[in-house]
């Protein structure tokens, strides 16, 4: 069985960090981190262009039909050149969920847009963050003569400033079952107040509906089912950027360590920083045959995939912060300083082991489903 992708996919890797090469510097992060913009909006429109974030959204909705390889060698990318785009949550969550349970008619209305980069999509999950946060849902849904209308907050959701479609996560019946539905923030009812994140490059804000119009997404009561595949799907999606992360401060550390001279040889021959680059290697590494087998389900459609999902998740999460903080010790006292790029991937590290829920979150799942299996 071969686990590496095919000669066409590793061309597709190849023109996507050319693309970014040329349109996404450190210098174009930069100007994103110290400046008023909240996201990249021309590198969002140019990926759109070329088909990459509609990757793995089907041609009849507007997308490029490729597969999910394609869009994990995409995802890769991205993660590598820090891309300060809004791609997890409009294309790793958002489109999944839109792809798993919406109608054709919502289909056919966001997704096209999704995939051109000409609209920004969000999932607003829940009130607080932490290892059952996604458990602590206080929105209400009620349904008048309307339609149906939401009440609540929800704090620091991705994108949420700049979001032209919110998927919420609510109560309704009393609070007795939890439903997903579509708000449009610009139809009112919706207040944003934006939040300071370790990584700026991210924009995040608080979200306050006060009988903001909703649609319905997917059946009544089905969020937890639908949140449940839509997330092990993202998780994927997420770790292959986490690897990219990973494998560019890793080859960081690598450059500077063999250019880097002190006492007349180059730091790297140093046993100290040998063994930092070796564990980061040993990191990414494990890291990357997780995200592969990942991969493989995920495209597949394979029973494994909650498994491999979570492993995934779990690995790349510890091998990106693994490897932006020891980056920061082989750079040495220039790697703390803003002129140097280490704290860029140690940022995107910090904020993407909080995404999709807390890592702490996925290691409980990944205990919990290998201790299924064995029972079974």
């Amino acid at each position: 069985m071969d686990f590496d992708f095919s000669p066409e996919q590793k061309q597709l890797k190849d023109h996507v960090r050319r693309f970014l090469a040329d349109r996404c510097d450190s210098a174009a992060v930069r100007r994103i981190l110290d400046g008023p913009e909240p996201y990249d909006r021309a590198l969002w429109r140019g990926l759109g262009e070329l088909g990459y974030l509609g990757a793995a959204i089907p041609e009849a909705w507007g997308g490029l039909g490729a597969g999910y390889l394609e869009a994990c060698v995409i995802a890769e990318e991205l993660g590598r050149a820090v891309a300060p785009v809004p791609w997890d949550s409009s294309i790793a969550v958002a489109a999944e969920c839109l792809l798993d349970a919406g109608t054709d008619a919502q289909k056919a209305r966001w997704l096209p847009r999704l995939a051109a980069g000409e609209a920004v999509a969000t999932l607003a999950l829940a009130e607080r963050t932490g290892r059952d946060a996604d458990r602590d849902v206080r929105t209400r849904a009620a349904r008048g003569p309307g339609g149906t209308v939401l009440d609540g907050t929800k704090p620091a959701v991705p994108d949420g400033d700049v979001a032209d479609l919110v998927i919420v996560v609510a109560t309704d019946d009393g609070g007795a079952t939890r439903s997903l539905y579509l708000v449009e923030p610009a139809a009112g009812g919706v207040a944003s107040t934006p939040v300071r994140t370790v990584d700026p490059t991210r924009s995040h804000a608080t979200l306050a509906f006060a009988g903001a119009p909703a649609e319905p997404l997917g059946a009544p009561g089905a969020a937890d089912a639908i949140l449940s595949r839509v997330l092990d799907r993202a998780a994927v999606l997420v770790a292959f950027a986490q690897l990219g992360g990973a494998d560019r401060a890793l080859e960081a550390g690598r450059d500077y360590a063999q250019q880097r001279f002190a006492f007349g040889r180059p730091i790297g021959s140093l046993q100290a920083v040998k063994h930092l680059l070796a564990d980061m290697y040993v990191s990414a590494t494990l890291a990357r045959s997780n995200c592969y087998w990942a991969a493989w389900a995920l495209s597949t459609g394979s029973p494994e995939l909650p498994v491999a999902a979570a492993s995934a998740r779990v690995a790349a999460t510890q091998a990106y912060q693994h490897c932006a903080r020891d980056n920061i010790q082989v750079h040495g006292g220039m790697g703390f300083t803003w002129a140097f790029d280490c704290h860029l991937h140690y940022r995107r590290s910090n904020l993407l082991a909080l995404s999709l829920g807390a890592a702490s979150r996925w290691e409980d799942r990944l205990v919990d489903l290998l201790r299924e299996r064995r029972a079974a």
